[in-house]
């Protein structure tokens, strides 16, 4: 019976780079070893750039170079849509729905890897791209290449993604449509960790930004198994797409987790050309939960509450306040109380240091030593 493929497979791994490598190995050679340390060493003498920011919502950052982030959502929650908006601003270096991009020249390319949808959708997705970015649809533009991997498996669809990086330059932000189809098990912690670990190797040795998309669970609003968990605590930027409760044809953008401050929600809809559109009546409206009266408390509980406090005595029903009924030790004196009434009496624009240094040349007034 043959065994069955769960990780990346060892001929995979001996094509590609040593990113893709060193996930199959478990033992390592000196020489390797120090390679990786010496890789890893950060001294006090370098000076490491800044990475640049390349995204924005308003004038809040959800993307850098060197970092990944992520969209979630439920089903059908419209994430598409939304980030194909993040993706013809990053082409025009402009700002289309909320999101503001300025992507360096020299790194001005983009790779978008769906995995979910057949060719009719993504070619969809492709024309809405260019139509946001009022792009000819006559020639293909230079800037973006779209990839559909859906028919491959999880580990060639890796192998795929490494490949365009290292064979196409110039390139400064890569999306991920379904994150969860790099693996064969959401839940398995080392599939998981083998992900991140691509995504963090990815955006460090190329210096680029990988935004990915990960599905919301069906009955919370948690994202989807253990490479869920290991997104959010590793991404940069996480989102949130949602419809709205009240119309099903209004999305919401949200931010989930951020490392910058975070941006003011907003929300979109589908317009008659099927491009989305920002919805100008959208506001945000914050509930607090109100305390609940005693009123409206249960016969149960009063009764229960009454038991506990009730021992047959008067006594037992007095109110038990925690206030202290003698002063704090290092509460002023009545009689430094009126010696500082008085110069106030005396002089309503006496200064706090005035009043300070007269309290303590007339009065030998010295806090510090009685509140040691």
């Amino acid at each position: 019976m043959a065994k069955k493929k769960n990780s990346i497979s060892e001929q995979s791994l001996k094509i590609g780079s040593p990113e893709i490598g060193m996930l199959g190995k478990n033992d390592f050679s000196e020489d390797e070893l120090e390679a990786y340390l010496n890789q890893g060493e950060i001294k006090a003498s370098d000076k490491p750039q800044v990475p640049p920011q390349i995204l924005w919502v308003g004038d809040c950052t959800i993307a850098t170079f060197g970092n990944f982030s992520a969209s979630t959502g439920k089903a059908k929650s419209k994430k598409t849509f939304n980030i194909s908006a993040m993706v013809a601003a990053a082409i025009t270096n402009s700002t289309i729905l909320n999101y503001r991009a300025s992507l360096p020249e020299g790194k001005r390319k983009i790779l978008y890897f769906d995995t979910e949808q057949s060719r009719y959708h993504c070619h969809n997705v492709v024309t809405r791209i260019y139509r946001l970015a009022n792009l000819s649809m006559k020639r293909e533009d230079k800037r973006i290449k779209f990839f559909g991997l859906r028919e491959f498996t999880p580990t060639l669809r890796i192998a795929l993604i490494d490949y365009a990086l290292r064979t196409i330059d110039g390139v400064g932000l890569v999306i991920i449509d379904g994150l969860r189809d790099l693996m064969y098990d959401i839940n398995n912690a080392k599939e998981s960790t083998d992900v991140m670990t691509m995504l963090m190797a990815w955006t460090s040795k190329y210096d680029l930004h990988i935004h990915c998309v990960l599905h919301l669970n069906k009955n919370d609003n948690n994202t989807r198994g253990h490479i869920g968990t290991e997104l959010e605590n590793k991404a940069e930027t996480v989102l949130v797409i949602s419809k709205n409760k009240q119309d099903a044809n209004i999305s919401e953008v949200r931010p989930m987790h951020m490392r910058d401050k975070e941006f003011s929600s907003f929300a979109f809809h589908i317009d008659s050309n099927s491009l989305p559109v920002l919805d100008p009546g959208y506001h945000v409206t914050v509930v607090k939960p109100k305390d609940k009266p005693l009123t409206s408390l249960t016969n149960d509980i009063h009764l229960m509450v009454l038991k506990q406090l009730f021992d047959g005595t008067k006594e037992s029903l007095l109110n038990k306040s925690h206030k202290p009924l003698s002063k704090h030790p290092n509460a002023h004196t009545d009689e430094e109380l009126k010696w500082i009434k008085d110069y106030m009496r005396r002089n309503p624009n006496i200064t706090l240091p005035e009043l300070y240094g007269k309290l303590r040349t007339d009065k030998g007034y010295s806090p510090n030593v009685r509140r040691r």
